[in-house]
């Protein structure tokens, strides 16, 4: 048996490779005669640097830049010289996973970092930046990110304003000079989130709970966003409001168009274009993968969704390992089976991973 071990990242517990990882030693227990193809996937949220970085060969190169709070990190992003490709993951300057659950502050968590990763990427002079997007502890448009580019976000008095989301509902004017790189660098944006930056399925109502943001302060951003909509159309000429996939990672998604001239594309396919998965697919005589939370909505365009789809079109058979799941299918695979604990779940995931995978091998023809 060839089997493909293709999870994404279980959030909370392991990155994308770790899972990988983890089902390995878990199928090798069992069948130790089956050969493993482990691929790593992401959407653009964490793990996608990882992903890009090994499938394409990217030399990983570090800085120091600041978190969603302001403190200095060791950020990295990986050239990709056979394509002269710059790639960012802004979760490694903006992610939730940064942040401690006593820490969230979804209305100052800012982007400035992103913007940090993204100046440094630019020395390499590449052709093609691409910034994966997902997974973020912030709510502000991007607006941080521009910022660390140089624009400036001033109150009607003219003086700048704070750090974060929130902020922006005193947003008067911007003052934007763009460095000289932009509009010569194809910028891209990798989401598989389609929601707009504002209105009811925009970024703080549908995401701001996850960061933290109590109901007014979901109430605040959505209005600070829509201010900051407002002003980046009549200062910038670019309309982000209703854009899809705008809201990706509180709105970072619509600051990367409005300020870089991006594009939004799927974070799936590009890792699936980058790390031939279809090729990959072909060989397989089934697939394994895996998240930390495997629902109705994973089957709408998320990477587990996606990879299943396209076993399901190949003919392929597959098997998924979740944290937890509320789908109904022999072929879906949950830790809580092992303890009804979370936190127990998350905290020994990778042996319980191990365990769920070596289970579900041994009911296998060998």
């Amino acid at each position: 048996m060839h089997v493909l071990v293709a999870p994404q990242e279980l959030k909370g517990s392991l990155a994308a490779n770790e899972a990988a990882a983890a089902i390995a030693r878990g199928l090798r227990r069992a069948r130790p005669a089956w050969t493993l193809d482990l691929l790593p996937l992401s959407d653009g949220g964490p793990g996608f640097l990882a992903a890009l970085s090994a499938a394409l060969r990217g030399d990983v190169r570090a800085l120091v830049c600041h978190d969603p709070l302001g403190r200095k990190l060791v950020g990295r992003y990986a050239w990709i010289g056979a394509t002269d490709t710059c790639v960012v993951e802004a979760a490694g300057a903006n992610g939730l996973w940064l942040v401690a659950p006593g820490e969230c502050d979804a209305v100052h968590a800012d982007t400035f970092g992103v913007g940090e990763l993204i100046a440094a990427a630019v020395l390499d002079d590449p052709k093609r930046l691409l910034v994966g997007v997902g997974g973020s502890a912030t709510t502000d448009g991007g607006a941080g990110m521009a910022r660390a580019l140089g624009a400036r976000f001033l109150d009607a008095a003219g003086a700048e304003l704070g750090p974060g989301g929130g902020a922006l509902a005193r947003l008067d004017r911007i003052e934007w000079m763009p460095p000289a790189w932009v509009g010569s660098v194809d910028v891209v944006v990798a989401t598989d989130v389609t929601n707009p930056l504002t209105g009811p399925d925009g970024a703080a109502p549908v995401y701001g709970p996850q960061k933290g943001a109590s109901p007014a302060d979901v109430e605040l951003l959505s209005g600070a966003l829509e201010r900051y909509a407002e002003v980046v159309v009549r200062d910038l000429g670019v309309d982000i409001a209703a854009m899809p996939g705008a809201g990706a990672a509180g709105g970072l998604a619509a600051g990367l168009v409005a300020f870089l001239g991006a594009r939004i594309v799927s974070g799936f396919d590009v890792v699936a274009e980058a790390t031939g998965l279809g090729e990959r697919l072909a060989r397989a005589g089934i697939v394994v993968t895996g998240e930390g939370s495997f629902d109705s909505q994973s089957r709408r365009g998320k990477v587990t969704g996606r990879l299943v789809e396209l076993a399901e079109a190949s003919g392929t058979p597959w098997v998924l390992f979740a944290g937890r799941s509320d789908v109904r299918d022999d072929r879906v695979h949950t830790l809580s089976a092992y303890t009804a604990d979370p936190a127990i779940a998350m905290r020994d995931a990778p042996e319980l991973l191990a365990r769920a995978a070596a289970n579900w091998a041994e009911t296998q023809p060998a």
